[in-house]
């Protein structure tokens, strides 16, 4: 339930549109509804801007299909990350508007429309980053932000990452994701003042040690602005971006 049907709740009881009962049944499962295996938060939206988020990885196909049709019946739109196909295929069953990225290992589910404001550019060094850029990408397009995406733009051929600087300009916030040494968010942070959420990703030979040289690189960026996610992080990254974006344009997420 977020803000704005709380608040038609209430409304509806002090018109008398809205029976007491029938409002005592909605708010039975506020702030959380227990399933036994899970607590479904449904006073997320209210309190962060955004419904509770699932978190495929070392659940159940069962237990994702139950989590996502309990936080589905308020019609709020929905985002669940690290999901295989086989969650996917067990989700649609369930869900027939339920929607798939494999290679962002994402399921959306669109209720409503979504507003858009502010713009996010998405930077990755290589391909083999575009799993965790595009983790990035859906997350902060479904929370509202406009999203662009400039991708393979790595160190190793700068000229890429140079012939594109002029995209930095109408971009508020920018999210760099790249692995092996994570140079690009040092570079790029020598190139805008615009704030910077770097992502490392666990990309690399044997020393880049699943992606540990990358994120001590990026904390240890001589750029100033940096800030730095947990490896792997698009989904962590997205929503620091959309919080960035909503504290400059003063929104709600359901505005």
């Amino acid at each position: 339930m977020n803000e704005e049907q709380l608040l038609a709740l209430l409304q509806g009881v002090k018109e008398g549109s809205v029976s007491l009962d029938h409002a005592l049944n909605e708010l039975k499962s506020l702030p959380y509804e227990d399933l036994g295996f899970a607590k479904v938060d449904h006073h997320r939206t209210i309190r962060n801007g955004f419904p509770e988020v699932v978190f495929c990885q070392g659940k159940t196909e069962e237990q994702i299909v139950q989590i996502l049709m309990h936080l589905a019946k308020y019609d709020n739109n929905i985002l669940a990350t690290r999901a295989t196909p086989h969650d996917f295929a067990r989700v649609k069953e369930a869900i027939p508007e339920a929607d798939y990225s494999e290679l962002a290992r994402v399921i959306t589910i669109i209720k409503k429309p979504i507003p858009m404001r502010g713009k996010v550019l998405i930077l990755s060094a290589g391909t083999a980053d575009l799993p965790v850029a595009e983790e990035a990408a859906m997350t902060a397009d479904i929370m509202g932000c406009q999203v662009e995406r400039l991708y393979d733009v790595g160190v190793a051929g700068i000229h890429r990452l140079l012939d594109n600087t002029d995209r930095f300009k109408d971009a508020q916030v920018l999210i760099v994701v790249a692995g092996m040494e994570g140079a690009l968010a040092s570079v790029v942070g020598g190139l805008t003042d615009k704030p910077i959420i770097a992502v490392p990703t666990s990309i690399g030979y044997g020393a880049s040690f699943g992606g540990l040289a990358a994120l001590l690189a990026m904390l240890n960026s001589c750029a100033a602005g940096i800030g730095v996610v947990n490896i792997d992080n698009g989904f962590g990254a997205g929503v620091l971006a959309n919080s960035i974006i909503k504290a400059i344009h003063g929104a709600k997420y359901d505005e």
